[in-house]
């Protein structure tokens, strides 16, 4: 499957390009980006064409690797599905509920395949502890607290759309999928924040469960934590340690992605649609907590 990369930034260069290069069953095929010089620089890199127009980008590709920010992603994800081509898409797949709905239709309406890259749910040993805790007792709960640095001045991911959104848009995409996994769908959030990035949230689950999150990208390296967690009468069983090794995950949801091309399936458990799912999660926190800053104290 002939695979064009959208985006040339810092993700971009050191995940995506070399796990496109790498990746079996995966023609590295095109670079597009926003600036045309990075775009013809990275593509230079891995010997692949470099496109200044997107629609000649799409014309010699099958499928799209998507390494822009979200609101970008979004906006030129419903254009490459509309071309007919299977999408890679980075979480999260919009930035309003609006967004995730338009790109969900386009890609319904164009029959394409989608992943979208929850990093961890494409990790061998997360994947096994999820099918652990389905064949155990049904857990009750769960937690998860991620306090990372993206947002400090050193950071190569503290980028405009961060410092926008938030560790609510970045860290929560993550947390919820892994939450959503191993304890049923969310049916509800209720949300709040400190001063600052700190996010808190409680996910209602379907099943009756339920389950916390803290987030922050303003945390020192002293202060740095990752922990996903469920627990119930079988006792608490934590996830495995976030990976460091993305670029190996990135290859295993590509290999995925041309696999159900290839099959004409368009259903992944890691898909658009669940990327809505968790955008609207999302979206809805963001809603409470604007809502609680706009009253007056």
């Amino acid at each position: 499957m002939r695979v064009g990369l959208v985006g040339t930034g810092y993700w971009a260069r050191i995940t995506h390009a070399p796990a496109l290069s790498a990746a079996a069953g995966i023609e590295f095929a095109a670079v597009w980006g926003r600036d045309p010089a990075a775009a013809a620089g990275l593509a230079a890199t891995y010997g692949v064409r470099a496109s200044a127009d997107f629609d000649e980008f799409l014309a010699g590709v099958d499928a799209v690797d998507f390494s822009v920010p979200p609101h970008v992603q979004a906006e030129l994800a419903v254009r490459a599905a509309g071309a007919g081509k299977h999408l890679l898409l980075e979480k999260p797949i919009a930035t309003s509920l609006t967004g995730a709905d338009m790109l969900v239709t386009a890609v319904e309406q164009a029959g394409v395949a989608s992943v979208v890259f929850f990093t961890a749910r494409f990790q061998p040993d997360v994947r096994t502890w999820l099918a652990n805790v389905a064949q155990g007792a049904p857990p009750r709960g769960g937690d998860a607290v991620w306090f990372g640095t993206s947002l400090r001045e050193s950071s190569p991911f503290n980028t405009p759309w961060r410092q926008d959104k938030g560790a609510l848009w970045d860290l929560g995409p993550h947390v919820i999928s892994l939450l959503w996994a191993s304890l049923g769908p969310v049916v509800a959030v209720t949300a709040d924040a400190a001063p600052g990035d700190l996010t808190y949230l409680v996910l209602h689950h379907g099943g009756g469960g339920s389950s916390t999150v803290a987030v922050t990208q303003l945390a020192t390296e002293a202060t740095e934590r990752y922990e996903v967690a469920v627990w119930g009468d079988g006792g608490r069983s934590a996830a495995p340690d976030w990976t460091d090794e993305p670029e190996a995950m990135l290859r295993i949801a590509l290999g995925e992605l041309a696999g159900n091309a290839a099959a004409g399936l368009v259903r992944h458990e890691c898909d658009v649609l669940f990327g809505r799912e968790v955008v609207r999660v999302l979206a809805e926190a963001e809603r409470q907590i604007a809502d609680r800053r706009s009253r007056p104290r």
